[in-house]
């Protein structure tokens, strides 16, 4: 399993709208997130920048799946008047990942 820290940004003033928006998320986009291997994806929001942890069996093979499933690209479109859009890192996972810096639990 791989876990894996994203980071966006919103666009100003979208910030209410944002989260009213991922009070209940589709179902229907759900199922084709797990179905591409994403086990969790959590947010946090600091202002507009959104900080995702992702769970999931491999993340660039969840992103090509996922590019292709029409309830994702419908919410996609829906969302992208809220999200300026992801930073990009190429060393990342998909070129999206944030660089791993530590993690508590993996300390002796």
């Amino acid at each position: 399993m791989t876990r894996l820290a994203l980071h966006s940004r919103l666009i100003p003033g979208t910030e209410e709208a944002y989260e009213i928006e991922h009070a209940r998320v589709w179902p229907e986009l759900i199922a084709v997130m797990r179905a591409a291997g994403i086990r969790d994806w959590s947010i946090w929001r600091s202002g507009r920048d959104l900080f995702h942890l992702v769970e999931c069996d491999d993340f660039e093979a969840a992103v090509a799946q996922l590019r292709d499933e029409p309830v994702d690209q419908r919410w996609q479109q829906h969302m992208s008047r809220f999200v300026e859009g992801f930073a990009q890192n190429p060393d990342g996972l998909a070129g999206q990942s944030l660089r791993h810096v530590w993690t508590m639990s993996e300390q002796d």
